[in-house]
């Protein structure tokens, strides 16, 4: 056996658990933070703060006497409130039995019902909450363009003789007079099919004619998550020259091929930093979600086009940047429970579930895409996590605020037996749920 060999692998293996356990840690700090800190202001006592289950690999006590601690099976965490018998809130009858009046109003199980509803909705809120300001805070980092079709940096084409520099304001191309950014890029459905177009610029106080790029040329601007363009390892800032042979120079002309090949493999030459590349790709049948709610199921690489120049961008103000993140968290939310609906009702694949596998590769594929886009990812995994944490199925929050507002309504919790068999019953639907997506994982590539 050549372990030479391997080693590139084990690499691969060991940098995929590292990004995964970044980002599941940080994601379960935050949402088992919330619940902590609201019992704690509500008066409830944290006995176990803890990242990961199973054997303890370190730990210490603040002066509360909570022990804050990191276990050894990195697939989540909890908080153990006084009065709880296990980690899934369980009721611990013989310990509250022998507590007095003033002791149970400090648990989980003895305290008023508005404190125990409170610190439950308090994990999942609190993912959204730390989705709602990274959101925001990348917005006001990244800035958003500049809505002027002002020539910042070129991206690298294949050699051409572009004479359109930065700086210069496009008035026009071949002709289609352009007053926005928008303008600029929706120009791209009228413009021949050709690598090389006419433009219309103002430069320095002067109109002039120039040459320059396509709008929109089969430039690989993100790449998809599982998606086949990452599977052939594509890069973005890639041009694709050729599609079965035939030459393109528009990514429109890539997308018309990719959706008539029935998801036959491709054969692309690629242009790649100066030297040209063949790969073979085999379009993936994808459900999209459609902006007006529902799913459309099509064949796709995983590209979407990039940018022919860099764009001016301003940093927008708290109010606009707030309103974007309330926006991007609404729409995982959305497309999330549409997904899941149309899932059960079987008019999209349940291939679209992702179990801790393609978490762990979908974390070290956006790791690699840079900080940016791997902040982002976790972001959008929070409000996920958050909304999953929502479902009303024992041991989720969800579960625990629907015996809640079974108390709310009958003035009396829910009897103790029955919540065992429904944290029972929770618990093999998550454990299905699990072994589902875990198939996912493994059959749909």
């Amino acid at each position: 056996m050549d372990l030479i060999g391997l080693l590139p692998g084990f690499g691969n293996f060991f940098y995929t658990i590292a990004a995964f356990v970044i980002v599941l840690s940080i994601i379960v700090a935050v949402h088992e933070y919330g619940h902590y800190i609201v019992g704690r202001w509500s008066g409830i006592h944290a006995d176990v703060f803890s990242i990961g289950f199973g054997p303890v690999l370190a730990s210490g006590t603040d002066k509360r006497g909570t022990v804050w601690q990191i276990a050894a099976i990195p697939l989540g965490g909890y908080v153990k409130f006084a009065g709880d018998s296990s980690a899934v809130s369980s009721k611990d009858t013989e310990g509250m039995a022998q507590m007095s009046a003033a002791e149970k109003r400090h648990t989980m199980h003895g305290a008023p019902l508005w404190a125990r509803a409170a610190t439950v909705a308090a994990g999942p809120v609190f993912n959204f909450i730390f989705a709602f300001f990274v959101f925001a805070g990348l917005l006001m980092y990244e800035g958003l363009a500049v809505d002027e079709p002002i020539v910042g940096e070129i991206t690298p084409l294949p050699a051409q003789p572009f004479e359109l520099s930065p700086g210069d304001r496009i008035i026009a191309v071949e002709g289609v007079p352009v007053e926005s950014l928008g303008d600029f890029m929706d120009s791209a459905a009228e413009m021949p099919a050709q690598p090389v177009l006419r433009y219309t610029v103002e430069r320095d106080g002067s109109v002039t004619e120039v040459t320059g790029p396509h709008p929109q040329p089969p430039l690989a601007g993100s790449i998809a998550l599982q998606s086949a363009a990452r599977a052939a390892e594509m890069q973005r800032g890639d041009v694709i020259l050729s599609v079965d042979g035939q030459d393109i120079a528009t990514f429109s002309e890539l997308r018309d091929l990719v959706a008539e090949s029935g998801g036959e493999p491709l054969d692309l030459r690629v242009w790649r930093g100066g030297q040209e590349l063949d790969l073979v790709l085999e379009p993936r049948s994808t459900d999209l979600p459609l902006p007006g709610g529902g799913f459309e199921t099509r064949f796709l690489i995983g590209l979407t086009s990039g940018a022919v120049f860099e764009y001016d961008t301003r940093s927008p103000g708290m109010a606009e940047a707030s309103g974007i993140a309330a926006s991007q968290i609404w729409q995982v939310i959305r497309t999330s429970v549409e997904g899941l609906y149309y899932m059960v009702v079987g008019q999209i694949s349940p291939c679209n579930l992702s179990s801790p596998i393609g978490i762990a590769e979908a974390s070290v594929a956006t790791a690699s895409d840079g900080l940016v886009e791997f902040v982002w990812f976790i972001a959008v995994l929070s409000v996920a996590i958050g909304l999953l944490n929502l479902f009303p199925i024992p041991p989720l929050d969800g579960g625990h605020l629907v015996f809640h507002a079974y108390e709310a309504v009958m003035r009396r919790p829910a009897g103790d037996r029955a919540v065992q068999v429904m944290i029972t019953i929770g618990l093999g639907l998550g454990l299905t749920l699990f072994a589902i997506a875990l198939f996912s994982d493994l059959t749909c590539r």
